[in-house]
């Protein structure tokens, strides 16, 4: 990166920020399933990838680190390769994989964006629509005013709402792990408090108000249109919503964080509600690469609407990082080959750190940490795994036996 940010700043940002129950229904989404994935050729040892991430493990001190490097297509070198480091599980010492769940936090706004894009793309919606049309009297309180915020604005971080996770009560996160929580209690919570200084403001309020207005404009639960329209037919077995259920279903990895008493802590167990549409999904590297797949490559939106979802507007960058920019659910962050990353990173208080990417050749990358970088030269040691894994020239040489 190329400016060094504040310490303080550091903590509030997105990927870093501490966030950040469906049914299926029966109609049938516009998506088509995701074919099988095609056999990867062989590929020789991924030098500079394995590298990075040894150093996330042995200097930054991760417990365990998992990447999924997936090729524009078929025919790509090295289709698909992984590179794994450290334990998914620190009690066991089981070493960490790229197949476990995760908490992926806020990828899941990428999720909920698409949603809202496609019910645009329907004509139920309008993205320059305010919110007041959908959701009556829900914004009028501190100053902020429904009527003068736009759907498009909450994709986008530029409605000048408050983070309720910047909220004092959410110091110490750890304190309310197993609470319940509902979107409009902390929409109303952001409410009463102090307006952002500057214009993109990132924060999870905007999209717990998006999810509202999906399930106004629906008439169903906002996860369960992410379920019906995403999940489901891209067949991404391992997402879900985990609604009340404070443990992750299935094989998966553990968390970890700092407790206040300074002691490394399993976060593994945690109640995500807080998160909702904003941050709340459990999901895989493997099934986080598939709808990236799927959304770049256009199953899941008219060629105008993902046009829409990439139009951006420059981040502040103490709250992500410099050169980051943002459009509608969508982080775009430029790459040391050339071009940009699209995607989006993802955090959960208790530790898992998640980002899907993608690169301007087709490349695909998906990240699991088990742990979020605790310091500044952590954070740009995992931007460096990602800007390695997209501009690293994949060998095809065929390895030892």
């Amino acid at each position: 990166m190329a400016n060094p940010l504040p310490t303080s700043a550091f903590r509030r940002r997105t990927g870093l920020t501490a966030v950040a129950l469906a049914c299926l229904l029966t109609a049938a989404p516009a998506a088509a399933a995701q074919p099988p994935p095609a056999t990867s050729r062989p590929c020789g040892p991924d030098t500079a990838l394995s590298r990075s991430v040894r150093h996330l493990v042995t200097e930054d001190r991760i417990a365990g680190a998992a990447v999924l490097v997936t090729g524009a297509g078929p025919d790509a070198p090295c289709a698909r390769r992984t590179v794994t480091d450290g334990v998914a599980d620190l009690r066991t010492g089981r070493p960490m994989n790229s197949t476990d769940r995760l908490r992926v936090g806020s990828v899941t706004k990428t999720f909920t964006a698409t949603v809202v894009l496609q019910l645009a793309a329907e004509r139920r919606l309008s993205l320059d629509a305010p919110v007041e049309r959908y959701l009556p009297g829900l914004i009028r309180a501190g100053g902020h005013d429904g009527r003068r915020i736009t759907v498009r604005q909450l994709l986008q971080h530029t409605s000048g709402l408050p983070d309720y996770l910047e909220a004092p009560e959410w110091e110490h996160p750890e304190r309310v792990r197993y609470r319940h929580f509902e979107p409009r209690r902390l929409i109303a919570r952001a409410l009463r408090l102090p307006r952002p200084e500057h214009p993109w403001h990132y924060a999870t309020t905007n999209y717990l108000v998006a999810g509202l207005i999906v399930r106004a404009v629906t008439g169903h639960s906002p996860e369960s249109e992410i379920t019906r329209r995403i999940i489901a037919p891209l067949g991404l077995h391992d997402t879900y919503w985990p609604g009340d259920e404070s443990r992750i279903r299935g094989p998966h990895s553990h968390s970890y964080f700092t407790a206040e008493d300074g002691r490394r802590t399993d976060g593994t167990a945690w109640n995500t509600t807080f998160g909702g549409v904003g941050g709340a999904l459990v999901s895989t590297p493997a099934d986080l690469t598939r709808f990236a797949t799927a959304l770049f490559g256009g199953r899941l939106l008219p060629a105008p609407r993902l046009a829409e979802m990439r139009r951006t507007v420059a981040a502040d960058p103490d709250r992500l990082w410099p050169g980051a920019r943002y459009g509608l659910g969508l982080i775009s962050s430029p790459l040391s080959c050339g071009g940009s990353w699209w995607g989006h990173a993802g955090t959960v208080p208790g530790g898992h750190r998640a980002l899907v990417a993608t690169g301007p050749d087709g490349r695909t990358v998906a990240v699991a940490l088990t742990e979020v970088p605790a310091t500044l030269q952590a954070e740009r040691d995992f931007l460096d795994v990602v800007d390695t894994a997209l501009c690293e020239a994949p060998s095809t040489e065929r390895t030892p036996a």
